[in-house]
């Protein structure tokens, strides 16, 4: 099985979503960005070097959210995701993917995503006016 790591990025009550590119597996299926784990990082290096590499994306990794279990004909994954804000404005598209959006949460449901993303998608939704409180309440302190 492999670990693949997605982040669940917010900027401004949005949230980034990815199109799979043309060529590779479940092409043009939406996913949340991240990539698999190498071997000697830990999970949030993957996650950071991943958005890095493809997006040119700084993240402030916020918590674990959950994880997604899903049997491709390629092999079995475990995506574990995580909350995060993006540090930047700016995505600098760098044909990892079709395509990149900022999205209401609203709006996920629109979108058709990977199998592995899906169960994601639903518990964002389910849940999403306390992680935004989170995301957005100062600690206390």
């Amino acid at each position: 099985m492999k670990t693949v790591l997605a982040g669940i990025i917010f900027h401004n009550d949005k949230i980034l979503i990815a199109q799979r590119k043309h060529g590779k597996n479940q092409e043009y299926l939406w996913e949340f960005p991240g990539g698999k784990l190498e071997e000697g990082e830990t999970l949030e290096q993957c996650l950071h070097r991943e958005l890095w590499e493809e997006l040119r994306l700084r993240v402030d990794i916020k918590r674990f959210f959950m994880h997604s279990r899903y049997t491709y004909p390629q092999g079995e994954i475990d995506l574990q995701a995580y909350l995060c804000t993006s540090l930047d404005e700016d995505i600098s598209f760098l044909d990892s993917h079709e395509q990149v959006k900022w999205v209401s949460a609203a709006e996920l449901s629109g979108y058709t995503f990977a199998p592995a993303d899906k169960p994601i998608v639903a518990a964002l939704q389910a849940d999403y006016a306390s992680i935004w409180s989170e995301l957005t309440t100062p600690p206390h302190g």
